[in-house]
């Protein structure tokens, strides 16, 4: 059984239709949601369990929506998850996406930072809430 150590949240947008940000470059990643998680009294086997939601109107079109989670700050650090919803043409109420990811045995450092990106390989796709992201270090 393990043991909790710290526990943090990232919530951009609380409810529905609270924002409006588009997505404006093709597979570009865009951040949605950060953590920093205090490793503090690790013992053996940390884990961090992550989980989020991410909201997003998309555009009348067949579309990929790829939520990516990496160990670090930038898109180019270590990936943790990655998933793409690919979403039909006659979907036109906003979309939640929901996930959840883990990383086993990461490299325990003061802080454990994590970054949620979101991208869309099509022009139009608008997030608009509700937007969170948090996550859990636990140890043996």
């Amino acid at each position: 059984m393990g043991t909790y150590v710290d526990g943090r949240t990232s919530q951009n947008a609380s409810t529905a239709n609270s924002i409006a940000i588009p997505i404006l470059v093709i597979n570009a990643p865009q951040l949605f949601g950060q953590i920093g998680i205090i490793s503090q009294g690790v013992t053996t086997n940390p884990r961090v369990i992550l989980k989020g939601t991410v909201s997003v109107q998309l555009p009348l079109a067949l579309v990929g929506v790829t939520i990516t989670i990496v160990r670090g700050t930038l898109p180019t650090d270590p990936l943790v998850y990655s998933a793409t919803s690919t979403f039909s043409l006659s979907v036109l109420a906003p979309q939640v996406i929901t996930f959840s990811a883990d990383d086993f045995i990461p490299p325990i450092t003061p802080q454990l930072t994590y970054t949620a990106f979101i991208s869309s390989n099509l022009l139009g796709t608008i997030r608009v809430g509700p937007e969170s992201f948090d996550g859990i270090l636990v140890s043996d």
